[in-house]
Formats: structure tokens, C-alpha cells, sequence
């Protein structure tokens, strides 16, 4: 049985729980208050932070090392790409996200006024970037659900708890966003808490 040790608002555990309900898998969540941390979530990850996986032996943290290793243990559904260039292109693309977009969630989190204003704008503006691209397709990769989608999915489920308003010509964005959020595996993998993240 694996054990994911995910914080309960975290959007990358977030990722992980959506890859794991994706997949159906036989998984357990432990659930980790961010403020008030276990100590053997340091014991078993030397950065202190979650998600950590544990499968048997092996112990993985980082959301997209993790997200990686489950995809291809258990290859059904694929969300990473089949075809080397098309994978490679994928991991770049997520690269970039990370540098451009998740970067900035640590400072929305803390949501100290000057650092967290400068954040929004930053994030909003990559987003908006991204719009055009949902003009023309379903998800991020064309016509299947990826780990890039699993990827932005709870950064634009957090839009209004981080306070970003995205432009009206987001719109296209919007849309491929209540395309992910009902899908069953990411309505399966929402904490409480984050239920609660959007009215």
C-alpha cells in the first residue's frame, strides 16, 4: 500500500492526490496539518516539506518526481505523453510552469501584502498568456487530460483564495478549467478544506 503524505491545502500534494484518484489505485493519504507538521515528515523528507510518497522501500518527495514515478508504475491512464519527443516537450513545458507560474505560490500563500500584490500580477499575466492555447484545444496537450493539467489544476482551483481575477477575455482559460474540476479524479482527490477554497 502507498502512503502519501499530502498537507491538507497544499497545491502540490494537491497534484499527487489527482494523479493517484486519476489512476484509481489502492493508496492512503495521510493527512499532514501544514502549521503543526509530524516530525517524521522531516525524518523521512530532509527539506521538511509534503508531499512525500512511501512505497514500500522507497520514500519520493517532490510533487512531479512522485507524479513521474506513479505514471509509470501504473502506466493506465498515461498522463505523461507515450511518444520520447512528445514526453521530453511535456517536461519542458512543466519546467516552465514551475519557473513562470508555481514559483510565486509560496508568496501567495504567506500573502504579505507587497510581495503577495506583485505575485498576483505575475501569475495572472502567465495565465492570460496561456489563454489562446484553450482557444483551440481541450487541455494542455491537445485532446488528453496530462500531468500538465493535473499540474495548473490547483493553481486555478485557488484563483479566488489567492485573490486573482483573471481578465474577460480568460474566458477560454475558465472553461478549461470547469473541465477539469469535474472530472471525477480531481473532485475524489479535494480535501475539505480546499472544497472550501471556492464557493
Amino acid at each position: 500500500m502507498m502512503n502519501l503524505y499530502s498537507g491538507t491545502t497544499d497545491p502540490f500534494s494537491h497534484r499527487c492526490r489527482i494523479v493517484l484518484y486519476e489512476k484509481g489505485m489502492d493508496f492512503e493519504v495521510v493527512d499532514v496539518d501544514l502549521f503543526n507538521k509530524p516530525e517524521d515528515i522531516a525524518v523521512i523528507n530532509p527539506y521538511n516539506r509534503v508531499p512525500v510518497l512511501v512505497d514500500r522501500d522507497l520514500v519520493l518527495y517532490e510533487a512531479n518526481i512522485i507524479n513521474e514515478y506513479i505514471d509509470e508504475r501504473f502506466p493506465h491512464p498515461q498522463l505523461m505523453p507515450p511518444d520520447p519527443i512528445m514526453r521530453a516537450k511535456a517536461r519542458q513545458l512543466l519546467h516552465t510552469l514551475e519557473l513562470e507560474l508555481f514559483s510565486h505560490i509560496e508568496t501567495l500563500e504567506k500573502n504579505q501584502k507587497a510581495s503577495a500584490d506583485k505575485a498576483r500580477g505575475l501569475v495572472r499575466e502567465q495565465l492570460t498568456q496561456l489563454v489562446p492555447l484553450f482557444a483551440k484545444q481541450k487541455y494542455m496537450l491537445g485532446d488528453e487530460f496530462s500531468m500538465l493539467d493535473v499540474a495548473i489544476a490547483p493553481l486555478l482551483w485557488r484563483l479566488e483564495h489567492y485573490g486573482i481575477e483573471l481578465p474577460k477575455s480568460a474566458a477560454p482559460l475558465m472553461k478549461y478549467a470547469e473541465r477539469i474540476f469535474t472530472r471525477q479524479g480531481f473532485i475524489d482527490a479535494l480535501t475539505p478544506s480546499e472544497r472550501a477554497m471556492r464557493r
